[in-house]
Protein backbone atom coordinates (compact mmCIF):
# COMPACT_ATOMS: atom_id res chain seq x y z
CA UNK A 1 0.00 0.00 0.00
CA UNK A 2 2.89 2.36 0.79
CA UNK A 3 4.38 1.65 -2.65
CA UNK A 4 1.07 2.52 -4.32
CA UNK A 5 0.95 5.81 -2.41
CA UNK A 6 4.49 6.70 -3.53
CA UNK A 7 3.67 5.71 -7.11
CA UNK A 8 0.57 7.87 -7.23
CA UNK A 9 2.26 10.80 -5.51
CA UNK A 10 5.36 10.61 -7.75
CA UNK A 11 3.48 10.80 -11.06
CA UNK A 12 4.71 13.58 -13.29
CA UNK A 13 3.24 16.94 -12.31
CA UNK A 14 2.15 19.47 -14.85
CA UNK A 15 4.68 22.31 -15.18
CA UNK A 16 2.18 24.91 -13.98
CA UNK A 17 1.43 23.01 -10.76
CA UNK A 18 4.26 23.33 -8.26
CA UNK A 19 3.33 22.14 -4.79
CA UNK A 20 4.77 23.39 -1.57
CA UNK A 21 5.97 20.86 1.01
CA UNK A 22 2.79 21.34 3.04
CA UNK A 23 0.60 20.70 0.00
CA UNK A 24 2.59 17.56 -0.85
CA UNK A 25 2.10 16.33 2.71
CA UNK A 26 -1.68 16.90 2.57
CA UNK A 27 -1.94 15.02 -0.73
CA UNK A 28 0.14 12.13 0.58
CA UNK A 29 -2.04 11.88 3.68
CA UNK A 30 -5.28 11.72 1.68
CA UNK A 31 -3.89 9.15 -0.75
CA UNK A 32 -2.64 7.08 2.19
CA UNK A 33 -6.04 7.21 3.89
CA UNK A 34 -7.88 6.38 0.66
CA UNK A 35 -5.64 3.40 -0.06
CA UNK A 36 -5.93 2.14 3.51
CA UNK A 37 -9.72 2.44 3.49
CA UNK A 38 -9.99 0.58 0.18
CA UNK A 39 -7.85 -2.22 1.56
CA UNK A 40 -9.80 -2.27 4.86
CA UNK A 41 -13.16 -2.53 3.06
CA UNK A 42 -11.90 -5.50 1.05
CA UNK A 43 -10.63 -7.19 4.20
CA UNK A 44 -13.84 -6.43 6.12
CA UNK A 45 -15.99 -7.88 3.33
CA UNK A 46 -13.82 -10.99 3.02
CA UNK A 47 -14.05 -11.68 6.77
CA UNK A 48 -17.84 -11.47 6.70
CA UNK A 49 -18.07 -13.83 3.74
CA UNK A 50 -15.67 -16.35 5.32
CA UNK A 51 -17.86 -16.37 8.40
CA UNK A 52 -20.88 -17.12 6.24
CA UNK A 53 -22.57 -13.82 6.99
CA UNK A 54 -24.21 -12.93 3.70
CA UNK A 55 -25.69 -9.50 3.04
CA UNK A 56 -25.70 -6.99 0.22
CA UNK A 57 -22.17 -6.29 -1.02
CA UNK A 58 -23.30 -3.42 -3.22
CA UNK A 59 -22.19 -0.76 -0.72
CA UNK A 60 -18.56 -1.92 -0.18
CA UNK A 61 -18.12 -2.79 -3.86
CA UNK A 62 -19.57 0.58 -4.89
CA UNK A 63 -17.26 2.28 -2.40
CA UNK A 64 -14.21 0.58 -3.93
CA UNK A 65 -15.28 1.43 -7.48
CA UNK A 66 -15.78 5.13 -6.73
CA UNK A 67 -12.61 5.36 -4.63
CA UNK A 68 -10.38 3.74 -7.27
CA UNK A 69 -11.99 5.85 -10.01
CA UNK A 70 -11.24 9.06 -8.09
CA UNK A 71 -7.60 8.01 -7.63
CA UNK A 72 -7.23 7.26 -11.34
CA UNK A 73 -8.83 10.62 -12.16
CA UNK A 74 -6.36 12.36 -9.85
CA UNK A 75 -3.38 10.58 -11.46
CA UNK A 76 -4.45 11.90 -14.86
CA UNK A 77 -5.58 15.43 -13.98
CA UNK A 78 -3.79 16.20 -10.67
CA UNK A 79 -7.05 17.81 -9.55
CA UNK A 80 -6.68 17.46 -5.80
CA UNK A 81 -9.90 19.32 -4.92
CA UNK A 82 -12.05 16.69 -6.70
CA UNK A 83 -10.13 13.82 -5.10
CA UNK A 84 -10.45 15.37 -1.66
CA UNK A 85 -14.21 15.95 -1.95
CA UNK A 86 -14.91 12.46 -3.30
CA UNK A 87 -12.79 10.68 -0.69
CA UNK A 88 -14.12 12.64 2.26
CA UNK A 89 -17.67 12.05 1.04
CA UNK A 90 -16.99 8.31 0.83
CA UNK A 91 -15.41 8.34 4.30
CA UNK A 92 -18.49 10.04 5.71
CA UNK A 93 -21.47 8.33 4.04
CA UNK A 94 -20.30 4.80 3.16
CA UNK A 95 -19.98 3.57 6.80
CA UNK A 96 -23.48 4.80 7.71
CA UNK A 97 -25.02 3.27 4.57
CA UNK A 98 -23.29 -0.03 5.36
CA UNK A 99 -24.61 0.10 8.92
CA UNK A 100 -28.17 0.78 7.76
CA UNK A 101 -27.98 -2.03 5.20
CA UNK A 102 -26.97 -4.48 7.95
CA UNK A 103 -29.41 -3.30 10.59
CA UNK A 104 -28.47 -1.24 13.61
CA UNK A 105 -25.27 0.07 15.16
CA UNK A 106 -25.16 -3.05 17.31
CA UNK A 107 -25.70 -5.63 14.57
CA UNK A 108 -23.24 -3.77 12.30
CA UNK A 109 -20.67 -3.81 15.10
CA UNK A 110 -20.40 -0.03 15.09
CA UNK A 111 -19.18 0.17 11.50
CA UNK A 112 -20.35 3.81 11.40
CA UNK A 113 -17.33 4.63 13.54
CA UNK A 114 -15.32 4.60 10.30
CA UNK A 115 -17.12 7.79 9.30
CA UNK A 116 -15.04 9.66 11.89
CA UNK A 117 -12.26 9.54 9.32
CA UNK A 118 -14.08 12.22 7.31
CA UNK A 119 -13.73 15.13 9.79
CA UNK A 120 -10.30 13.91 10.94
CA UNK A 121 -9.17 13.64 7.33
CA UNK A 122 -10.54 17.09 6.51
CA UNK A 123 -8.66 18.45 9.53
CA UNK A 124 -5.26 17.23 8.33
CA UNK A 125 -5.66 17.58 4.56
CA UNK A 126 -7.64 20.83 4.41
CA UNK A 127 -7.48 22.76 7.68
CA UNK A 128 -9.49 23.27 10.84
CA UNK A 129 -12.04 25.62 9.27
CA UNK A 130 -12.78 23.24 6.39
CA UNK A 131 -13.17 20.33 8.83
CA UNK A 132 -16.06 21.95 10.72
CA UNK A 133 -18.83 21.10 8.16
CA UNK A 134 -17.57 17.51 7.93
CA UNK A 135 -17.61 17.11 11.71
CA UNK A 136 -21.08 18.62 11.91
CA UNK A 137 -22.31 16.21 9.22
CA UNK A 138 -20.77 13.30 11.13
CA UNK A 139 -22.61 14.31 14.32
CA UNK A 140 -25.91 14.70 12.45
CA UNK A 141 -25.59 11.29 10.76
CA UNK A 142 -24.68 9.68 14.09
CA UNK A 143 -27.79 11.22 15.68
CA UNK A 144 -29.97 10.04 12.78
CA UNK A 145 -28.50 6.56 13.08
CA UNK A 146 -29.24 6.56 16.80
CA UNK A 147 -32.83 7.62 16.07
CA UNK A 148 -33.24 4.73 13.64
CA UNK A 149 -31.79 2.28 16.18
CA UNK A 150 -34.14 3.43 18.95
CA UNK A 151 -37.40 3.68 17.03
CA UNK A 152 -37.04 1.42 14.02
CA UNK A 153 -34.37 -1.22 14.58
CA UNK A 154 -34.95 -4.50 16.33
CA UNK A 155 -31.34 -5.57 16.31
CA UNK A 156 -32.19 -9.16 15.37
CA UNK A 157 -32.99 -8.92 11.68
CA UNK A 158 -29.70 -10.31 10.49
CA UNK A 159 -29.48 -13.19 12.93
CA UNK A 160 -25.85 -12.41 13.77
CA UNK A 161 -24.80 -13.98 17.09
CA UNK A 162 -23.81 -11.57 19.86
CA UNK A 163 -20.36 -13.09 20.22
CA UNK A 164 -19.72 -12.40 16.54
CA UNK A 165 -21.01 -8.86 16.96
CA UNK A 166 -18.60 -8.42 19.87
CA UNK A 167 -15.66 -9.65 17.79
CA UNK A 168 -16.52 -7.24 15.01
CA UNK A 169 -16.91 -4.38 17.45
CA UNK A 170 -13.34 -5.05 18.55
CA UNK A 171 -12.14 -5.34 14.96
CA UNK A 172 -13.82 -2.10 13.93
CA UNK A 173 -12.51 -0.20 16.92
CA UNK A 174 -9.00 -1.60 16.45
CA UNK A 175 -8.94 -0.92 12.73
CA UNK A 176 -10.36 2.59 13.06
CA UNK A 177 -8.03 3.44 15.93
CA UNK A 178 -5.08 2.14 13.91
CA UNK A 179 -5.85 4.18 10.83
CA UNK A 180 -6.38 7.33 12.87
CA UNK A 181 -3.16 6.72 14.79
CA UNK A 182 -1.06 6.07 11.69
CA UNK A 183 -2.66 8.96 9.85
CA UNK A 184 -1.87 11.42 12.66
CA UNK A 185 1.56 9.84 13.22
CA UNK A 186 2.42 10.21 9.55
CA UNK A 187 1.26 13.82 9.68
CA UNK A 188 3.39 14.56 12.76
CA UNK A 189 6.50 12.82 11.39
CA UNK A 190 6.29 14.55 8.03
CA UNK A 191 5.57 17.90 9.69
CA UNK A 192 8.71 17.50 11.80
CA UNK A 193 10.71 16.72 8.66
CA UNK A 194 9.35 19.82 6.98
CA UNK A 195 10.18 21.86 10.07
CA UNK A 196 13.76 20.54 10.07
CA UNK A 197 14.11 21.35 6.38
CA UNK A 198 12.68 24.83 6.94
CA UNK A 199 15.06 25.38 9.86
CA UNK A 200 17.99 24.32 7.70
CA UNK A 201 16.86 26.57 4.87
CA UNK A 202 16.33 29.43 7.32
CA UNK A 203 19.84 28.91 8.71
CA UNK A 204 21.31 28.93 5.20
CA UNK A 205 19.28 32.00 4.33
CA UNK A 206 20.42 33.76 7.50
CA UNK A 207 24.04 32.93 6.70
CA UNK A 208 23.67 34.24 3.15
CA UNK A 209 22.02 37.37 4.55
CA UNK A 210 24.96 37.86 6.90
CA UNK A 211 27.38 37.48 3.98
CA UNK A 212 25.40 40.01 1.96
CA UNK A 213 25.34 42.41 4.89
CA UNK A 214 29.09 42.04 5.39
CA UNK A 215 29.66 42.85 1.72
CA UNK A 216 27.26 45.79 1.98
CA UNK A 217 28.99 47.17 5.08
CA UNK A 218 32.39 46.74 3.44
CA UNK A 219 31.32 48.64 0.35
CA UNK A 220 29.29 51.42 2.00
CA UNK A 221 29.62 53.50 5.17
CA UNK A 222 27.88 51.77 8.07
CA UNK A 223 25.11 54.37 8.50
CA UNK A 224 24.41 54.36 4.75
CA UNK A 225 24.36 50.56 4.67
CA UNK A 226 21.78 50.51 7.48
CA UNK A 227 19.58 52.98 5.63
CA UNK A 228 19.88 50.99 2.43
CA UNK A 229 18.82 47.81 4.26
CA UNK A 230 15.73 49.48 5.69
CA UNK A 231 14.69 51.54 2.66
CA UNK A 232 14.80 51.10 -1.09
CA UNK A 233 14.33 54.78 -1.75
CA UNK A 234 16.85 57.28 -3.05
CA UNK A 235 19.66 58.01 -0.59
CA UNK A 236 21.10 61.51 -1.03
CA UNK A 237 22.44 63.86 1.66
CA UNK A 238 24.06 67.24 1.83
CA UNK A 239 26.90 67.81 4.31
CA UNK A 240 27.93 71.34 5.21
CA UNK A 241 31.37 70.38 6.49
CA UNK A 242 33.44 67.27 5.77
CA UNK A 243 37.10 66.60 5.03
CA UNK A 244 38.03 64.81 1.82
CA UNK A 245 41.40 63.25 1.05
CA UNK A 246 42.84 61.78 -2.12
CA UNK A 247 46.04 59.74 -2.06
CA UNK A 248 47.65 58.91 -5.38
CA UNK A 249 50.47 56.42 -5.93
CA UNK A 250 53.69 57.63 -7.55
CA UNK A 251 55.59 55.61 -10.17
CA UNK A 252 52.83 52.99 -10.28
CA UNK A 253 52.09 53.39 -13.97
CA UNK A 254 55.71 52.70 -14.83
CA UNK A 255 55.76 49.72 -12.46
CA UNK A 256 52.79 48.08 -14.16
CA UNK A 257 54.87 47.65 -17.30
CA UNK A 258 57.34 45.53 -15.33
CA UNK A 259 54.87 43.36 -13.38
CA UNK A 260 52.49 40.53 -14.17
CA UNK A 261 48.77 41.11 -13.54
CA UNK A 262 48.98 39.05 -10.33
CA UNK A 263 51.93 41.09 -9.05
CA UNK A 264 50.23 44.39 -9.89
CA UNK A 265 46.95 43.47 -8.16
CA UNK A 266 48.88 42.04 -5.21
CA UNK A 267 50.84 45.27 -4.82
CA UNK A 268 47.66 47.38 -4.93
CA UNK A 269 46.04 45.07 -2.42
CA UNK A 270 48.99 45.53 -0.06
CA UNK A 271 48.79 49.31 -0.29
CA UNK A 272 45.05 49.73 -0.07
CA UNK A 273 44.61 47.08 2.64
CA UNK A 274 47.06 49.06 4.75
CA UNK A 275 45.12 52.25 4.03
CA UNK A 276 41.85 50.49 4.94
CA UNK A 277 43.26 49.59 8.35
CA UNK A 278 44.27 53.20 8.91
CA UNK A 279 40.84 54.52 7.92
CA UNK A 280 39.25 52.11 10.37
CA UNK A 281 41.74 53.15 13.06
CA UNK A 282 40.80 56.81 12.73
CA UNK A 283 37.07 56.26 12.18
CA UNK A 284 37.08 57.62 8.63
CA UNK A 285 35.11 56.34 5.67
CA UNK A 286 36.79 54.92 2.61
CA UNK A 287 34.75 55.97 -0.39
CA UNK A 288 36.44 54.24 -3.30
CA UNK A 289 39.61 53.50 -5.18
CA UNK A 290 40.04 54.92 -8.66
CA UNK A 291 42.82 53.07 -10.42
CA UNK A 292 45.81 53.72 -8.15
CA UNK A 293 44.11 56.55 -6.22
CA UNK A 294 42.47 56.20 -2.81
CA UNK A 295 39.62 58.42 -1.58
CA UNK A 296 38.56 58.79 2.04
CA UNK A 297 36.24 61.20 3.89
CA UNK A 298 35.68 62.26 7.48
CA UNK A 299 32.68 64.00 9.02
CA UNK A 300 29.84 62.00 7.53
CA UNK A 301 28.88 61.09 11.08
CA UNK A 302 29.51 63.22 14.10
CA UNK A 303 30.68 60.36 16.29
CA UNK A 304 34.24 61.69 16.01
CA UNK A 305 34.18 65.51 16.08
CA UNK A 306 37.93 65.84 15.39
CA UNK A 307 37.68 64.36 11.92
CA UNK A 308 39.99 66.99 10.40
CA UNK A 309 42.77 66.02 12.80
CA UNK A 310 41.96 62.34 12.20
CA UNK A 311 42.38 62.90 8.48
CA UNK A 312 45.74 64.66 8.98
CA UNK A 313 46.99 61.86 11.22
CA UNK A 314 45.89 59.24 8.71
CA UNK A 315 47.69 61.08 5.90
CA UNK A 316 50.91 61.14 7.95
CA UNK A 317 50.55 57.43 8.77
CA UNK A 318 49.96 56.66 5.10
CA UNK A 319 53.25 58.31 4.18
CA UNK A 320 54.98 56.39 6.94
CA UNK A 321 53.35 53.09 5.82
CA UNK A 322 54.53 53.49 2.24
CA UNK A 323 58.01 54.59 3.35
CA UNK A 324 58.48 51.60 5.69
CA UNK A 325 56.74 48.63 4.05
CA UNK A 326 59.46 46.38 2.56
CA UNK A 327 57.48 45.41 -0.55
CA UNK A 328 56.75 49.07 -1.34
CA UNK A 329 60.28 50.29 -0.58
CA UNK A 330 61.60 47.61 -2.90
CA UNK A 331 59.45 48.97 -5.71
CA UNK A 332 60.37 52.58 -4.87
CA UNK A 333 56.69 53.35 -4.56
CA UNK A 334 55.53 56.70 -3.17
CA UNK A 335 52.32 58.69 -2.70
CA UNK A 336 51.17 62.29 -2.80
CA UNK A 337 48.14 63.52 -0.89
CA UNK A 338 45.59 66.31 -1.14
CA UNK A 339 43.13 67.30 1.63
CA UNK A 340 40.22 69.74 1.44
CA UNK A 341 37.41 70.66 3.82
CA UNK A 342 33.96 71.99 2.96
CA UNK A 343 30.47 71.05 1.82
CA UNK A 344 29.66 68.01 -0.30
CA UNK A 345 26.68 66.09 -1.63
CA UNK A 346 26.75 62.34 -0.98
CA UNK A 347 24.52 59.54 -2.15
CA UNK A 348 24.10 56.03 -3.47
CA UNK A 349 23.84 55.46 -7.19
CA UNK A 350 23.10 52.29 -9.10
CA UNK A 351 20.60 49.46 -8.60
CA UNK A 352 22.63 46.30 -9.19
CA UNK A 353 26.07 47.52 -8.12
CA UNK A 354 25.78 50.15 -5.43
CA UNK A 355 28.30 52.97 -5.39
CA UNK A 356 28.44 55.54 -2.63
CA UNK A 357 30.10 58.71 -3.92
CA UNK A 358 30.69 62.38 -3.13
CA UNK A 359 30.24 65.38 -5.36
CA UNK A 360 31.00 69.06 -4.97
CA UNK A 361 33.71 71.68 -5.04
CA UNK A 362 35.44 70.21 -1.97
CA UNK A 363 35.99 66.92 -3.81
CA UNK A 364 37.40 68.72 -6.85
CA UNK A 365 39.76 70.80 -4.71
CA UNK A 366 41.12 67.72 -2.90
CA UNK A 367 41.72 66.05 -6.27
CA UNK A 368 43.51 69.14 -7.68
CA UNK A 369 45.70 69.42 -4.59
CA UNK A 370 46.71 65.80 -5.02
CA UNK A 371 47.71 66.44 -8.64
CA UNK A 372 49.91 69.39 -7.62
CA UNK A 373 51.54 67.68 -4.62
CA UNK A 374 55.03 66.22 -5.03
CA UNK A 375 55.93 62.72 -3.95
CA UNK A 376 55.75 62.46 -0.16
CA UNK A 377 53.91 65.80 0.17
CA UNK A 378 50.58 66.55 1.83
CA UNK A 379 48.80 69.62 0.46
CA UNK A 380 45.72 71.14 2.13
CA UNK A 381 43.36 73.95 1.28
CA UNK A 382 43.00 77.06 3.43
CA UNK A 383 40.03 75.86 5.48
CA UNK A 384 41.82 72.64 6.41
CA UNK A 385 44.94 74.64 7.28
CA UNK A 386 42.94 76.92 9.60
CA UNK A 387 41.61 73.89 11.46
CA UNK A 388 45.06 72.29 11.82
CA UNK A 389 47.53 75.13 12.15
CA UNK A 390 47.81 74.97 15.94
CA UNK A 391 48.62 71.27 16.07
CA UNK A 392 50.56 70.81 12.83
CA UNK A 393 53.44 72.51 11.03
CA UNK A 394 53.02 74.00 7.56
CA UNK A 395 55.19 75.73 5.03
CA UNK A 396 54.22 79.26 4.00
CA UNK A 397 51.19 79.38 1.70
CA UNK A 398 51.61 78.70 -1.96
CA UNK A 399 49.33 79.98 -4.70
CA UNK A 400 48.23 77.40 -7.27
CA UNK A 401 46.55 77.98 -10.58
CA UNK A 402 43.76 75.42 -10.54
CA UNK A 403 41.92 74.64 -13.76
CA UNK A 404 38.33 75.82 -13.54
CA UNK A 405 38.91 77.76 -10.31
CA UNK A 406 41.79 80.09 -11.06
CA UNK A 407 44.20 80.90 -8.24
CA UNK A 408 43.91 78.96 -4.99
CA UNK A 409 46.04 79.03 -1.85
CA UNK A 410 47.49 75.72 -0.67
CA UNK A 411 49.51 74.73 2.37
CA UNK A 412 52.04 71.92 2.58
CA UNK A 413 52.04 70.04 5.89
CA UNK A 414 55.58 69.34 7.13
CA UNK A 415 55.10 68.13 10.69
CA UNK A 416 52.96 67.55 13.71
CA UNK A 417 53.21 68.99 17.18
CA UNK A 418 53.54 66.09 19.60
CA UNK A 419 51.12 65.58 22.46
CA UNK A 420 52.59 65.31 25.93
CA UNK A 421 51.60 61.63 26.16
CA UNK A 422 52.26 60.83 22.49
CA UNK A 423 55.06 58.84 20.88
CA UNK A 424 56.60 61.77 18.98
CA UNK A 425 60.02 63.07 20.03
CA UNK A 426 62.64 65.53 18.78
CA UNK A 427 61.57 68.64 20.65
CA UNK A 428 57.88 67.64 20.84
CA UNK A 429 57.61 67.99 17.06
CA UNK A 430 57.32 65.21 14.51
CA UNK A 431 58.70 66.21 11.12
CA UNK A 432 57.54 64.44 7.97
CA UNK A 433 60.36 62.78 6.06
CA UNK A 434 61.96 65.10 3.54
CA UNK A 435 60.80 64.42 0.01
CA UNK A 436 62.23 66.07 -2.98
CA UNK A 437 62.24 65.60 -6.66
CA UNK A 438 60.06 66.68 -9.47
CA UNK A 439 56.28 66.96 -9.20
CA UNK A 440 54.72 63.56 -8.70
CA UNK A 441 52.97 61.79 -11.46
CA UNK A 442 50.87 58.69 -11.13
Amino acid sequence: MGGMVQHIDSKEVKPEVMDTQEEKLRKSLLIFAAAFMTFAVMLWLAIYWMMGLNFSSNVPLGYQAVSVASLIYYMRTRNFEVLRFVQLTLFLFAPFIMQWSIGSSVTSSGVALWALLAPIGALVVSGWKESIPWFFAYIVLTAVSGFFDFYLGSGTATGIPMNTIGVFFALNFAAMSSILYFLVRYFVVETEKIKIQLDQQHALLAEEQKKSERVLFNVLPSNIAERLKNSQGLIADGYADVTVMFADLVNFTQLTEQMSPEQMVGLLNTVFSGFDELSEKYGLEKIKTIGDAYMVVGGLSRERPDYVEDMANMAIDMLDFVARHPALVKRNLGIHIGIATGPVVAGVIGTKRFIYDLWGDTVNIASRLTDDARQGHILTDKLTYNRLRFGYLFEPPNVLNVKGKGEMTSYRMIGRVAHADGPDTAGNVYHLPAAGGAPASA
